[in-house]
């Protein structure tokens, strides 16, 4: 009985204590930021927003907006599209807005212990990481949206909806609070910025992983996209990863779709329990359209493992007013876009030819790039800021995509990886190590990342990462073909009556009717011949050519034939002479070896859900 008694005693010592640190944290936890977004007329594409500021009891405050966010690696200045700042204290009075930086904004509280904030959005860039408002919907990106507290953003966010007339819904990751629909609630600045938000009437669908709800969010159907048929597939998407990584890191998440004709070309954005994804209306109408909005979704909710939580060291606490440079985006994103297809093919969605011609896509691409000869994949992570963001017709010469040579070192490490441990461990476990190890608080270093690939395959990837990671050298596709029994396809004979296409190595663009040089890649036969990007193309061999004739023109020659051509550059007439070259062959395209017997079974697991 005395141990009984003492027992309960402890119990209630044990709950009067929780009970006082709860009461305690109650009292010491900081007053929320209050928001209230407003859409008084969604044709004139602005969002009006209310916050109400706590002043903790200080005499000024400063407020900060983002110049960029997290997951699109160029300064984009979100205030500019900021106007009409003013404030008021508690009592109602309207206090002095004085503009302390490009993107602060400086308030003399007067005493008051809350001021009251109002200013507009102008939300008309449809892109996955700013705003968009019309009539009949909003995309909401926390960047481009929000002010916070320039110096204590650590404290909750509270976001209440009021919505345009006609509008029933509003969906995103935010958590919801009591008290009626479109009330949300951030714990901090982080979280807030990590949730877009799409208010207006779209299709929602539900469906169910591991327990744990799952929406597709429809904006612009039009009754051209499948919703029923996407949220399907994203259900065997999703359960594919959860194979993979072993659990879902999350309590819910959403799919924000935007389905539309006004954009930048589509695209997606990660986010903690979200993506926002940008497609056209028409992509579940053809396969290559439907595999490749598969592989954006695919990509982007990958994310939800590899970034938003086994991150690179830099990426973490964000700061949202200067660039973050880090030399791992190709494992962030190149190593994601390589596991972004090969989990389609995994989750049965994708053929296994239609695989391997994504694989390829990515082989070529890469070697038709001059740039993977001057610049590393480090290096073109750490430059993202300044190239990747901003290409111009000479990147290709000088840069590579971390994207691109990102997914071709993913398939290269994973093939070493399986060889070294004959087919015991594979990137899949380099990855789930990583996430365990790495997914908390502080993320990883470049050295890192490789340790944990160097223990899970039991072998030094030093000559590896000095030639592949951060060197520019050719990358050797030997080991891998041999892996996993590929071979690049021999490439065809060509007819005896066209011995090969001529060539000149220019890409060109249709301005106004005039054939313009776009682009020119060193060493093609344009590019010695001294074209420029902007030369107007006037005629071939003393003959004109239009924009719809050079490609017709062109079969008129033959590799080695001379020609001279007439250019026009800025308003100056040109004579240059070329020499035609050989239109290269599409060399890299993988295919099984037949003869690769041995590595059946190696492919097999390879390609296996798991």
């Amino acid at each position: 009985m005395q141990h009984m008694v003492a027992r309960i005693r402890g119990l209630l010592l044990a709950v009067f204590v929780l009970q006082a640190a709860s009461f305690a944290s109650a009292q010491t936890s900081p007053d929320p930021m209050k928001y209230t977004l407003r859409f008084p007329e969604p044709h004139t594409h602005y969002v009006e927003v209310t916050a109400v500021v706590p002043t903790s009891g200080r005499a000024q405050i400063e407020l900060m907006m983002a110049v960029w966010t997290p997951g699109s690696y160029m300064v984009r200045e979100y205030s500019r599209q900021v106007e009409a700042v003013t404030a008021l204290a508690q009592d109602g009075r309207a206090i002095e807005v004085e503009k302390s930086d490009k993107n602060r904004w400086r308030i003399a509280t007067g005493g008051s212990s809350s001021v009251t904030v109002n200013y507009r959005v102008y939300a008309r860039e449809m892109t996955v990481r700013t705003n968009w408002v019309e009539t009949d919907f909003a995309m909401l990106n926390g960047a481009p949206t929000f002010m916070t507290l320039a110096d204590d953003s650590a404290r909750p966010h509270e976001v209440t909806i009021e919505p345009a007339t006609g509008w029933t819904r509003s969906m995103t990751g935010l958590a919801a609070m009591p008290g009626g629909p479109h009330r949300y609630s951030a714990p901090d600045f982080d979280t807030l910025v990590d949730s877009p938000i799409v208010v207006g009437n779209p299709a929602v669908y539900e469906f169910t992983v591991e327990g744990k709800q799952h929406y597709l969010v429809n904006v612009g159907e039009g009754g051209t996209f499948d919703g029923a048929r996407a949220a399907r597939d994203l259900e065997t998407i999703v359960a594919q990863y959860a194979r993979m990584w072993g659990a879902l890191p999350y309590d819910k998440y959403l799919f924000l779709n935007m389905l539309t004709l006004v954009n930048d070309g589509g695209g997606g954005l990660e986010h903690k329990n979200s993506t926002m994804l940008m497609a056209s209306r028409w992509a579940t109408g053809t396969r290559r359209a439907y595999l490749s909005w598969l592989g954006l979704a695919s990509h982007e909710y990958f994310h939800a493992w590899n970034v938003k939580r086994l991150r690179p060291v830099e990426l973490g606490p964000f700061n949202y007013e200067d660039e973050v440079l880090t030399r791992s985006l190709w494992v962030s994103e190149g190593v994601t876009d390589y596991y972004a297809d090969l989990t389609l093919h995994r989750a049965g969605l994708m053929a296994r030819e239609e695989l391997l011609d994504s694989i390829s896509n990515h082989i070529e691409d890469l070697q038709n790039t001059p740039g993977r000869l001057v610049q590393s994949v480090e290096q073109a992570s750490f430059d993202a800021w300044i190239k990747y963001y901003r290409p111009d017709e000479n990147s290709p010469n000088v840069a590579v995509s971390y994207y691109t040579k990102g997914a071709v070192l993913g398939f290269l490490l994973d093939a070493k990886i399986r060889a070294a441990t004959k087919g015991e461990k594979s990137l899949d476990d380099v990855m789930r190590a990583a996430f365990a190890r790495f997914s908390g608080t502080r993320g990883f270093t470049p050295e890192e990342f490789r340790a944990v690939a160097e223990q899970v395959s039991g072998v030094s990837l030093a000559s590896f990462w000095a030639t592949a990671v951060a060197g520019k050298a050719e990358l050797d596709y030997a080991e891998a073909l041999e892996t996993f029994g590929l071979r690049f396809r021999p490439v065809e004979t060509p007819r005896s009556d066209r011995p090969g296409r001529a060539w000149l190595g220019m890409s060109t663009r249709s301005d106004g009717g005039r054939l313009v040089v776009s682009e020119v890649r060193r060493e093609t036969p344009a590019h010695l011949a001294g074209l420029n990007v902007d030369d107007e193309v006037l005629a071939i061999n003393g003959f004109r050519v239009r924009t719809d004739q050079l490609s017709g023109r062109l079969d008129q020659y033959k590799p080695g034939d001379k020609a001279t051509l007439l250019v026009a550059r800025r308003d100056q007439i040109l004579t240059l002479s070329a020499t035609f070259g050989t239109e290269p062959a599409r060399r890299w395209r993988l295919e099984v070896n037949p003869e690769a017997t041995s590595a059946e079974e190696q492919r097999k697991r390879w390609l296996a859900r798991g």
